[in-house]
């Protein structure tokens, strides 16, 4: 299996698969919801990787504000520099976030880009041959967590446990179907002190090799997502913990 760091995402983690299975699982769900502030956030890292502990750092700087939202990602790791960089920008619409483009640039990687056409309503890579129709409520793998985020400030009273949220996520050079179920409510450590975080989880298809990626929420903070974890069946994780959150 490929070390974590190099499928790790903004806030996702993808795998291929039948891009017509995929097409057929695609659905546009009208939904409540209420973006969370413009802010500056960083993230401590930690992960394990091949045996080793390694540490680093994050940063995410989220602006939304008269129709359209940017989200920029950088991950820095100890002894390797920056592994991650992405971008994701777009407009606001009856769904919610609406992505025009979603750039990423891994560890000695090139970078590439997701094109929401919001004229052709198609979804389309620079790496990957698939395309996909846009029905609405689509999101990329940095866009995905803001969006839960945006909807749980509409609705708390619905993450409850036991709930799915269901999102059509595009990564690399595909775009497919994610569920994540509302585990817990509970309290982490973080830079910040003891913080109350809604705790979700996705976990991989039946037989499928992909990540489980755990998400956690804070109400107490305009569920800004607080915590991060990447993780598959080998102990290998990823996991970025927020210390900072500064307003704009």
């Amino acid at each position: 299996m490929r070390p974590l760091f190099t499928q790790l995402l903004g806030g996702a983690v993808l795998a291929s698969a039948c891009a017509g299975i995929f097409a057929a699982e695609h659905e546009a769900v009208l939904r409540p919801f209420n973006l969370a502030p413009s802010a500056d956030l960083h993230y401590t890292l930690k992960a394990r990787q091949k045996g080793l502990a390694l540490a680093g750092e994050a940063q995410v700087t989220w602006r939304a504000g008269d129709g359209k939202y940017s989200l920029v990602n950088e991950t820095r790791a100890q002894m390797l520099g920056k592994i991650l960089e992405s971008r994701s920008e777009g407009t606001v619409d009856t769904y919610g976030i609406a992505p025009a483009q979603f750039v990423e640039k891994r560890f000695r990687k090139e970078a590439t880009t997701a094109t929401f056409d919001r004229g052709a309503k198609t979804l389309s890579f620079s790496a990957g041959k698939d395309t996909f129709p846009l029905l609405g409520g689509e999101q990329d793998r940095s866009s995905a967590q803001w969006q839960l985020a945006a909807l749980a400030r509409a609705q708390p009273d619905k993450f409850t446990p036991g709930s799915e949220w269901r999102l059509f996520v595009a990564g690399r050079k595909d775009a497919q179907p994610w569920s994540f179920k509302v585990i817990k409510r509970e309290k982490i450590a973080t830079g910040l002190g003891e913080v109350e975080a809604v705790h979700l989880s996705k976990a991989p298809p039946p037989g499928d090799k992909d990540q489980t990626v755990d998400l956690w929420l804070a109400p107490g903070h305009d569920w800004y997502p607080v915590q991060l974890r990447y993780s598959d069946e080998e102990g290998e994780f990823i996991e970025q913990t927020v210390d900072k959150i500064n307003k704009k």
